[in-house]
């Protein structure tokens, strides 16, 4: 797929609770562990930073970012298995960022599962470096997979960097 044509507009926006159906319909259609509707409404009931996305009035993604002293975790970036593909990950994972330098965020971290090769791509892309492993961290078919622990400086000079995805 391709980015979205200019004539399907894309709104960011606060997450409100009546979006929450819809986002766990996203999160369960596009996750094998998804979160359930309680995580997500005690994301909002504690005022962590999460933006709903709409294309062509549909809500289809959303994000999650924690907001403590300075750092920021990115708890949850989804965009509808549908939807994928077309740039919408990269501009909300943007407008996270921009929230985040807007309240003097200077480092973002995150979990990712090192078979989830698109979003390590995205993040590579955005600014991301691994900095450890979580081992057993992620729920799996089988056993547990490890997490890789990936952090973005906010305050540094944007290079996109490309390394390797091999153990």
């Amino acid at each position: 797929m391709s980015a979205l044509p200019a004539s399907v507009g894309v709104l960011l926006r606060p997450t409100r609770a009546h979006d929450l159906p819809a986002i766990v319909a996203i999160e369960t259609r596009a996750y094998e562990f998804p979160w359930a509707e309680p995580i997500f409404a005690d994301c909002l009931r504690v005022g962590y930073c999460c933006w709903s996305v709409l294309a062509a009035g549909e809500l289809v993604g959303y994000g999650v970012l924690s907001i403590a002293a300075g750092e920021a975790h990115l708890l949850n970036l989804c965009i509808d298995p549908d939807w994928q593909r077309r740039g919408l990950a990269r501009q909300t994972l943007q407008k996270l960022q921009d929230v985040a330098r807007r309240l003097a965020v200077t480092v973002i971290f995150l979990e990712v599962r090192p078979s989830n090769l698109a979003a390590i791509a995205l993040y590579f892309e955005a600014g991301f470096l691994p900095i450890a492993t979580r081992r057993n961290y992620y729920p799996a078919r089988v056993g547990r997979e490890d997490a890789w622990v990936m952090s973005c400086a906010l305050d540094a000079p944007h290079r996109p960097v490309r390394v390797g995805l091999g153990d």
